[in-house]
């Protein structure tokens, strides 16, 4: 499982943009726009979700999901639960 908010923060820690990250997961560009565009976890094609997280893994990036503890250890940063995702709005 991704969220949008954990795409676009990925793309951010790595310093690679929308294009980019399509290119590297080999999806199109309409499709990560669509992915993070999107409210809370991300839904859409299995593999396709595959492919832009294992691109994502590949540019050094580890998904952690809710309650879980980083495999590799390293950096990182995480939202705190019931922490507003979009303070202004």
């Amino acid at each position: 499982m991704i969220t949008a908010a954990q795409m676009r923060a990925a793309r951010a820690l790595t310093g690679i943009d929308q294009k980019t990250l399509a290119e590297r997961a080999g999806v199109s560009l309409p499709t990560i726009q669509r992915m993070e565009a999107s409210d809370g976890v991300v839904r859409g094609v299995v593999d396709t979700l595959m492919k832009v997280i294992q691109a994502l893994d590949a540019v050094g990036v580890e998904l952690i999901g809710e309650n879980q503890t980083s495999e590799r250890g390293g950096r990182g940063v995480r939202l705190k639960a019931g922490a507003a995702q979009n303070p202004e709005g």
